[in-house]
């Protein structure tokens, strides 16, 4: 492959990466106002925190996803670089779930898939270049803890997010 088609591959992946960024971000415009309102548990992070650890995990995406793309192209990391496309589009999602709709428990659902679509992602990654596995680590863990923090978050926030179990009766509070 040569140099100039990695550097568009590269360009590609990381236009693709940005476009479900900006698309999330869209839902998220009133994120910062909206996530200071909620009752949130103690170890919850200050909302400035997400836009940098959120814009280096992309960066980190779609970095592995292009070192993937490198060995072969589609026709080689298909399965690798479809699940990698459908995580990116449940991440999306959640933004929209989450912040955009307000829909505490559909979102917490959507970040359970998106963790079990990242695992798949990282090891179909990790088995054609270990690199780019190891690069999708940290985005792991950010929404490992983002998925205990929605599921706090909306446990305690039952009137702003839409439904939520009683934690005594496990009944539903409200429709979902």
């Amino acid at each position: 492959m040569n140099h100039r088609r990695q550097m568009t591959g590269l360009l590609g992946w990381l236009l693709l990466t940005l476009l479900a960024a900006a698309l999330g971000a869209r839902a998220s415009v009133q994120a910062a106002s909206f996530y200071q309102q909620l009752a949130q548990p103690a170890w919850a992070p200050p909302a400035s925190v997400f836009g940098p650890v959120w814009s280096a995990l992309f960066l980190m995406m779609a970095l592995a996803a292009w070192l993937v793309w490198r060995q072969g192209g589609w026709a080689r990391q298909r399965t690798a670089l479809v699940l990698y496309v459908v995580q990116l589009a449940a991440n999306t999602l959640w933004s929209w779930l989450f912040f955009g709709w307000k829909l505490g428990g559909p979102a917490f659902a959507d970040i359970v898939l998106l963790w079990l679509l990242i695992v798949s992602t990282l090891v179909a990654f990790w088995r054609v270049r270990p690199l780019a596995g190891a690069l999708l680590l940290p985005y792991l863990g950010w929404v490992t803890f983002a998925a205990a923090l929605n599921h706090a978050v909306w446990q305690a926030n039952p009137a702003a997010l839409g439904c939520a179990s009683s934690p005594r009766t496990h009944m539903k509070v409200s429709p979902c």
